[in-house]
């Protein structure tokens, strides 16, 4: 390289006060200059046709269904939700009574089972005992009398109700 060519080193340049004020004020002015605009966006003014010829894609997130299935779905997640929440409380409590006897959390467990099932069984006896009482008329006349005993079933069956009834008597 030739030494002649060469740019002059910071310490072979000559120091000036008013050079660096030049230099500071090309510098401030170059910052407050306005810059370039240059298009940020693009505004597209024709009009969109109505009908296009594109095949419909599904969207993300839940797939199209009707509004029951989209119900009935939402009712499927919440009780998922429930269930998962309860199975977690019960597998901390069971976890927290890992030093209880098993005995003693079996028939902790099954006392309430146990009391529901002979609780249904008296309720199904007094029904029972109920029905079974016989059903005595005392009826005193005095003249001659007809009786009439007619017993009327009438049964609603099907979607859309067909009513059937059956009518008996006894003389």
């Amino acid at each position: 390289m030739d030494p002649k060519n060469r740019p002059p080193s910071p310490a072979e340049q000559p120091v000036t006060a008013h050079s660096d004020a030049d230099a500071l004020i090309a510098a401030v002015n170059e910052a407050l200059s306005p810059a370039p605009v240059v298009p940020t966006a693009h505004r597209d003014t024709t009009p969109l046709p109505l009908v296009g010829t594109a095949p419909p894609v599904a969207q993300p997130g839940r797939p199209p269904m009707s509004q029951r299935a989209t119900d009935v779905s939402t009712v499927m997640l919440a009780g998922g939700a429930a269930s998962l929440m309860t199975g977690g409380g019960v597998s901390l409590v069971l976890w927290r009574l890992a030093d209880v006897d098993p005995l003693v959390l079996a028939v902790a467990g099954g006392a309430p089972v146990a009391a529901l099932m002979a609780l249904a069984r008296v309720i199904g006896r007094a029904r029972s005992a109920i029905e079974a009482a016989p059903a005595t008329h005392h009826h005193h006349y005095d003249g001659p009398v007809h009786q009439d005993h007619t017993h009327v079933t009438n049964t609603a069956r099907g979607v859309v109700a067909r009513t059937h009834t059956d009518a008996r008597t006894r003389d």
